[in-house]
């Protein structure tokens, strides 16, 4: 079976990203594998690959990723949102389950606000919003590896120092990712019923 496949009962899940550094990649893949979604890469001039649009078609829930540049997504990412107003235009992503997942290197780094353009283009197309749906992780004893310890509830986030290659990311953000993963194959699952 393809990824992002399925038997007919189960949802169809794409997670759509663009990494620049590879941070938001490892992101993506842990956010796929907790959903058993098909990933699909937007390549360094703001492109999907061969067949891309048609795995969006298909998708009961599409999960959104992209790095937080200035503030907000990056131009690879927007250039993909711009090109979507074809799919916009004709309704085709109307009542799909949406999910969104960033990084940047600042423990804040303005992400609330990329996951917001997400969240935002996600309604523009008349979305379903997937959250978090996980407790933060902000007691005393919490450590940094632990899941959710950014505390976010909009979708999933990840803080990757800028002198830190992707292999270095903090366990406890990829658990995050996966968790997000999971919860949206989970929804999915109850909106097929």
């Amino acid at each position: 079976m393809m990824a992002g496949s399925s038997p007919e009962n189960e949802p169809v899940i794409a997670v759509i990203y663009h990494s620049g550094y590879g941070h938001t990649q490892r992101m993506a893949q842990a956010v796929a594998a907790g959903a058993g979604a098909g990933l699909i890469a937007i390549d360094p001039d703001g492109n999907l690959p061969e067949g891309g649009w048609e795995m969006l078609a298909a998708a009961d829930a599409i999960i959104l990723g992209s790095p937080t540049y200035m503030g907000s997504v990056s131009w690879q990412f927007k250039k993909f949102a711009d090109a979507s107003s074809k799919a916009w235009y004709s309704g085709a992503w109307k009542d799909k389950l949406f999910a969104g997942f960033t990084n940047s290197a600042a423990l804040n780094g303005d992400k609330l606000s990329t996951l917001n353009y997400l969240f935002t283009l996600a309604m523009q197309h008349g979305g379903i919003w997937i959250s978090q749906g996980l407790m933060p992780s902000n007691s005393k004893a919490a450590q940094r590896n632990d899941a959710n310890y950014l505390g976010s509830y909009s979708g999933a986030i990840a803080q990757s120092p800028v002198d830190a290659g992707a292999g270095e990311m903090a366990a406890g953000d990829l658990e995050t990712a996966r968790s997000l993963g999971e919860r949206v194959a989970d929804v999915a699952s109850r909106f097929r019923r």
